[in-house]
């Protein structure tokens, strides 16, 4: 399996190819890489490194859709993990997945406290009375994603519960350096800094794929 690929290494890529990208392509790379060489510099602070991989996720993925839901956030992860899976030939992906992290993905995807139904419940919204039924479910379907080793799946049903925990720091709901949520904290940042430069090295080797207008783009 190829190393994985470090701030330096992918922003030294960038520079020696970024003539012959798109610029939208251009834009999100250096934006990530940005936010990527950051989160490098945060040591043991896993709450504002997964933050700042965070960010950079973002700025990787998303795109001007005019919606801002849950749902629509959703529908581009699904989007992109597409696109990223199948321009993954080496499958550098699935072997993150299945032979480094298959143990915290799973504890994460099992956790209820970055199920968004629970707190949905839990904060009395109508219509989350059979979470617990819901979230069976997904993990019955995540176990058939994992049979059937469909990458783009497990990747949207993982960031799924990372968007929840997103939510939960950059929302002010939860406190820093806390001892309650260390773990999902501390797996999810492991798995943003591992993803995410992927991401990057897969984008940068694809410049033919489409990846939208970034949000946000450089006027003059």
């Amino acid at each position: 399996m190829r190393t994985l690929p470090d701030f330096a290494t992918l922003k030294s890529k960038h520079r020696a190819l970024r003539d012959g990208f798109h610029e939208n392509l251009s834009l999100r790379v250096h934006r990530g890489l940005s936010w990527l060489s950051r989160s490098e510099a945060c040591g043991d602070d896993d709450d504002a490194r997964f933050i700042f991989l965070w960010i950079a996720f973002n700025a990787l993925y998303s795109e001007e859709s005019g919606e801002t839901t849950p749902n629509a956030a959703r529908g581009l992860f699904e989007n992109y993990f597409g696109k990223i899976v199948r321009l993954d030939t080496e499958r550098r992906i699935y072997d993150a997945i299945w032979a480094r992290f298959a143990g915290p993905i799973r504890v994460l995807l099992e956790n209820k406290y970055v199920y968004q139904p629970f707190w949905s419940h839990h904060n009395q919204l109508p219509g989350f009375a059979d979470w617990e039924d819901r979230f069976t479910s997904a993990k019955y379907r995540l176990s058939q994603a994992l049979a059937r080793q469909d990458t783009s799946t497990i990747l949207t049903t993982l960031f799924d519960r990372l968007y929840v925990l997103r939510n939960q720091l950059v929302h002010g709901g939860a406190t820093w350096n806390s001892g309650v949520n260390r773990a999902q904290v501390r797996d999810g940042a492991a798995l943003l800094a591992f993803l995410i430069p992927l991401f990057v090295d897969l984008m940068m080797d694809n410049t033919g794929t489409p990846w939208g207008k970034a949000h946000y783009p450089v006027v003059e």
